[in-house]
């Protein structure tokens, strides 16, 4: 009895210590800052390869020097496996605040729950979090945009008419909102004759466009999850010499000049460097034990040609 009673307390302190050691020590904590200059912010980015995403950076550039507090800003390169590298480094580098723009929601998780376990803050930008406690999200309403993005059609060309769907980053919340969106339209007034991933990527726009085309001679019109597969989407139409039309989203210059010139039907778009701001700003308010909204939204507009 005696050596049973042993095993059972040795078994007790086990699971005491073992639950004690999932909160980290008070010293590994970030300290609480009262001065805004001595607050370090890090923002990791999926990709800088992206105007869309260059904005954003420079939002949050714009605002955190308006407030007097520092960043530290790294480029994922669309790769989840350095983008988690990436966020432990700043984690490592002492930050006080985590913006994340995930290239991947569901494998990001485990970096924000890094930063969970010590108590930093984390602000999503655009896309969200699977996993792990995020203070809040800033970003435009991806349903409600791909929703707008299928309505304009069926407004420009009719019901029923075949329409093809360039897709985002397998993964990222922002492809399966702005899907979604589209679809809960589309499905019901649209043949939505094929769709394909394109990875945001514009190389990879024309080259999927490319393939679509041979597949689907026939569809009239094409919504792309951003504007960078639009833009190569309509190289590939354009050599095509077929009369097709493209719908982007985002708004970023290289798509506006094309709506300008004719050569792109619409844009839903975004304001990615008031995402960047509106980010900074509720990062800081969380800092300061203010209560923040768990989605911070920025309006969108449908651009067309006037």
């Amino acid at each position: 009895m005696k050596k049973l009673a042993v095993v059972f307390i040795s078994l007790s302190l086990l699971l005491f210590l073992g639950a004690c050691s999932m909160q980290p020590p008070e010293w590994a904590k970030p300290a609480k800052k009262e001065d805004l200059k001595d607050i370090k912010i890090g923002l990791s980015v999926s990709t800088l390869n992206n105007p869309f995403f260059v904005s954003l950076k420079d939002g949050v550039q714009k605002e955190a020097k308006t407030m007097g507090v520092q960043v530290k800003i790294v480029d994922a390169q669309n790769d989840s496996a350095k983008q988690i590298n990436d966020v432990e480094d700043l984690i490592q580098q002492g930050v006080d605040l985590l913006l994340i723009n995930p290239t991947d929601s569901a494998a990001i998780s485990t970096a924000v729950q890094s930063a969970n376990n010590i108590g930093i803050p984390v602000v999503t930008l655009d896309r969200s979090a699977e996993k792990g406690k995020v203070a809040t999200l800033v970003a435009s309403d991806n349903i409600k945009g791909g929703e707008m993005a299928a309505e304009y059609i069926v407004k420009k060309l009719g019901e029923n008419v075949q329409v093809a769907e360039l897709e985002g980053v397998p993964g990222a919340s922002a492809t399966r909102e702005r899907g979604k969106g589209f679809h809960n339209i589309a499905d019901k007034k649209l043949k939505v004759t094929d769709k394909q991933s394109a990875d945001f990527d514009r190389t990879k726009g024309l080259t999927v466009m490319e393939n679509l085309l041979q597949a689907n001679p026939d569809i009239k019109a094409v919504f792309a999850h951003n504007d960078e597969m639009a833009l190569g989407a309509i190289e590939a139409i354009n050599s095509s010499g077929k009369n097709i039309m493209v719908i982007g989203f985002d708004g970023n210059d290289d798509a506006l000049n094309a709506i300008k010139a004719g050569k792109m039907e619409a844009t839903v778009a975004q304001q990615p460097d008031l995402i960047g701001k509106l980010a900074v700003e509720a990062g800081i308010d969380v800092l300061q034990g203010k209560k923040v909204s768990k989605n911070i939204p920025a309006p969108l507009k449908l651009v067309v040609k006037e």
